[in-house]
């Protein structure tokens, strides 16, 4: 299922629930993993303001994630087995590997959401499907994610930007 499709089902609109759960599980796995994998002297050399961010940004993840589980769990559909959303996932909107920085992987990470979000939104709108869950909650709570993660982008672009 692609987001430039319409979502016409309840399977279809839990598979994309399910892999805005993993995105998340995702973002915030990188934000601690950046806080977890730095030596003493590279963690010393970040800035309160940077390592709050990344905190900050596992937590808002943890948030998204315990939302949209909320959402699926809601759905009367059958849910996609874990490892296939995963590899859908790592393949479509993991941030690539070799980012230059800490930063630079976190404003990905931001804007993959972000653009996640945004399609899956629009795949919703484009859809006069009636769902087994109030389909302006859903929207609702896609929406406020959406607009957490352009606010992400902006708080970690204008940090890079003080840093020039």
């Amino acid at each position: 299922m692609s987001l430039g499709q319409r979502v016409a089902t309840d399977h279809q609109l839990a598979r994309l629930l399910q892999i805005g759960v993993v995105l998340e599980e995702v973002v915030e796995a990188r934000a601690e993993r950046h806080l977890a994998e730095l030596d003493p002297g590279e963690r010393a050399a970040l800035d309160d303001e940077v390592e709050a961010l990344l905190a900050d940004a596992a937590e808002e993840s943890a948030t998204h994630r315990d939302r949209l589980a909320a959402l699926v769990d809601a759905l009367d559909a059958e849910a996609t087995g874990f490892e296939e959303i995963e590899a859908l996932v790592e393949e479509r909107y993991t941030a690539p590997g070799d980012t230059d920085g800490v930063l630079y992987d976190q404003l990905c990470n931001e804007e993959t959401a972000y653009k996640f979000y945004d399609d899956f939104i629009a795949a919703i709108e484009g859809s006069d499907t009636e769902f087994s869950v109030d389909r302006e909650h859903v929207l609702d709570t896609l929406r406020e994610i959406r607009e957490e993660e352009a606010e992400g982008v902006e708080e970690v672009t204008e940090l890079m930007e003080e840093r020039r």
